[in-house]
């Protein structure tokens, strides 16, 4: 699990008070001198590439665990018709033998040695029959082991599905480590005071932005599956973000949504770029609470639309679950879950 509780919220990197070009400690002379707003716009940079990256690692298991899924239905599928192919080859077997054991006679001579034709008649048609049972049993196999190389080549293709999406997905966990240990060194410039005056804006900030009665706010009562959603995002308040998780304890921005609407009664997929194509999509003048609101050019953020141009939503690693305003972020669009 990586750690969360390093990076801060982009949004309390303004250092009150600080002067624009104070030089970050321990930097060498040939390093630029930061300031306040250069400091700001570099981890803003690195947290929304981890989001990003975030929500392709989020994408990637979802793969991982359908063709998981698949693969395993396609290998319980294999090994069922496999017992079948083998008891119809053991049938086909136990008749070859039984012929072999009482010999092959043409039926001209075996009427002619009969003592009775209507003898040899009526096991003429025993045979008859028995030679229908056997071709059914050679036309079952050959329809079962049709079937299995069919079953046996989509669980070969599964399996090199569950392989790459597995790769990828250690890519794109790797890439969030990457872009979240970036964030923590730039910060870890900061002097003490500076760190302790981001600490007590966010905290201020998120007193601020937080109902104090969040059931009761107008900004919440919608009706229906809506309002379960908005109602399951308020009781989220204060949880942590967790890259990749989808609750109770954690969540990611994704993830919070698709929990949400999930108690709901609704299946969201997992990620913001196939979330955005859920349910109906609307312009920013038709938002109503419980929509589905999306930022940045590439999708990467989505939050829970509660009205009065705010949302719930899960920020980034070192920011709970919290209420803000949907300028907080360039708007990229929004959807109605059906």
């Amino acid at each position: 699990m990586l750690r969360t509780t390093t990076v801060r919220t982009a949004a309390t990197l303004v250092l009150a008070g600080a002067a624009s070009a104070t030089a970050l400690p321990g930097v060498g002379h040939a390093e630029p001198r930061l300031t306040s707003a250069q400091v700001k716009a570099k981890v803003d940079a690195y947290q929304r590439e981890a989001e990003e990256a975030t929500e392709k690692y989020d994408g990637a298991r979802a793969t991982t665990d359908r063709a998981q899924r698949s693969l395993h239905r396609l290998r319980d599928e294999a090994g069922r018709r496999t017992a079948r192919l083998n008891t119809a080859r053991n049938a086909l077997g136990a008749f070859a033998t039984a012929q072999y054991r009482s010999g092959t006679v043409a039926p001209t001579l075996q009427l002619a040695l009969s003592s009775s034709p209507g003898q040899y008649l009526q096991r003429a048609s025993l045979a008859d029959r028995a030679g229908d049972r056997q071709a059914a049993t050679i036309a079952n196999i050959t329809r079962e082991e049709r079937s299995l190389r069919r079953v046996r080549g989509e669980a070969a293709g599964r399996l090199r599905e569950l392989r790459a999406a597995q790769a990828a997905a250690g890519r794109h966990k790797h890439a969030i480590r990457e872009k979240l240990a970036a964030a923590d060194a730039l910060l870890t410039k900061l002097t003490r005071a500076q760190r302790d005056r981001l600490r007590a804006q966010q905290e201020k900030q998120q007193h601020a932005r937080t109902p104090a009665a969040p059931r009761h706010s107008a900004a919440a009562r919608p009706g229906g599956r809506a309002a379960r959603a908005i109602s399951f995002a308020y009781e989220a308040l204060g949880k942590p973000y967790v890259w990749g998780a989808t609750g109770p304890s954690g969540y990611d921005c994704s993830g919070l949504t698709q929990a949400a609407w999930r108690a709901a009664g609704v299946s969201l997929p997992r990620t913001t770029y196939t979330q955005i194509n859920a349910g109906r999509r609307i312009s920013r003048g038709e938002l109503a609470p419980g929509d589905l609101v999306f930022f940045f050019s590439g999708v990467s953020h989505v939050g829970i639309y509660i009205g009065n141009g705010m949302m719930i939503h899960a920020p980034r690693p070192g920011a709970p679950v919290r209420v803000a305003p949907i300028d907080q972020m360039p708007f990229a669009g929004a959807a109605r879950p059906a």
